[in-house]
């Protein structure tokens, strides 16, 4: 029996469990991948406070999980397959047992979107990428192409420019939405090159990607984009199937809480990425996670 087990080992979860663990609370932190979560696949963390010289996303994650591990909190990789809330304690079903605690924490986050075009599926791994900074040096002086306009599409472009002879940034707009200074060290650099208005409508090739179909949105026009590699950042879906209908979610499967993050169940709180929120970044997920570990804490005082 825990006090509280937390579902996810991204910044949430590690923020989580550091501040579960000083409270000498009993804590076991639930993650079927390496610690980390999306942040541990980021090549550059510029806008952390108090890092102005920026630092890897590893290496962030890295040092949350020892803060976590030094204060108590217990790890175990596993994924989480199902749960129980409808008692006083809480179970959790995972691919390496049950486990029982006073009070859950939901900080499983979200996965890249699928962009749903013919292709797709056929060539993920075989030229098809979510993961800049895990797959970017298969493509050493390789044409690749970008999906998206946000800031995870652009930074991931401009990292790919490490490796790639060529990154296309395929946005379905006339304008990104990255922020700005993302933007302008974008426009700065040769080895990018914007395809405006434009969607992926097929991805083609025979063992790996050779092409893709690109449609113009305004002119309605096909033209293939002969590259090696794809990389998809066009949106998050929330982690939250394993929850079946356990607690309320919003329209789009994400988690509605609280100021302190308190979902609809007593005694379950979620943080991060999986939350409704405006802005899903690794210094609001740490926030969240401080929040959520707190009143937890203080749900178990008042009912244990």
């Amino acid at each position: 029996m825990y006090d509280i087990v937390i579902i996810g080992g991204g910044p949430a979860g590690l923020t989580a469990g550091l501040y579960a663990g000083r409270a000498k609370l009993k804590t076991l932190i639930v993650e079927q991948l390496v610690a980390g979560g999306q942040a541990a696949t980021t090549d550059l963390i510029e806008n952390y406070p108090g890092v102005p010289e920026g630092s890897t996303g590893p290496d962030i994650t890295e040092r949350m999980e020892e803060q976590a591990k030094k204060f108590g909190c217990e790890f175990i990789m596993a994924e989480v397959t199902g749960v129980d809330f409808s008692g006083k304690e809480k179970v959790i079903k995972t691919t390496n047992g049950e486990f029982k605690a006073k009070a859950v924490i939901i900080a499983s986050g979200a996965t890249h979107r699928k962009l749903g075009c013919p292709g797709e599926t056929e060539f993920t791994g075989r030229g098809v990428s979510y993961c800049a900074t895990c797959d970017a040096a298969f493509y050493e002086d390789l044409p690749v192409a970008v999906v998206g306009g946000g800031d995870s599409a652009i930074s991931a472009a401009i990292y790919l420019t490490k490796f790639a002879s060529k990154v296309y940034v395929i946005h379905r707009r006339d304008a990104l939405r990255a922020t700005k200074v993302v933007q302008e060290k974008a426009f700065a650099n040769p080895k990018i090159e914007i395809v405006w208005d434009s969607i992926v409508d097929e991805v083609k090739g025979s063992e790996t990607v050779e092409a893709l179909r690109i449609k113009n949105v305004k002119t309605g026009q096909f033209s293939d984009l002969p590259v090696n590699g794809v990389f998809m950042y066009v949106g998050l879906e929330p982690n939250t199937k394993f929850l079946n209908g356990h607690i309320k979610l919003d329209a789009k499967g994400y988690v509605p809480v609280t100021s302190n993050m308190e979902t609809d169940v007593p005694g379950v709180f979620a943080a991060g990425d999986v939350t409704v929120k405006l802005l899903r970044q690794v210094v609001t997920a740490v926030g969240d996670g401080a929040t959520a570990a707190v009143a937890a804490e203080k749900y178990i005082e008042d009912n244990f």
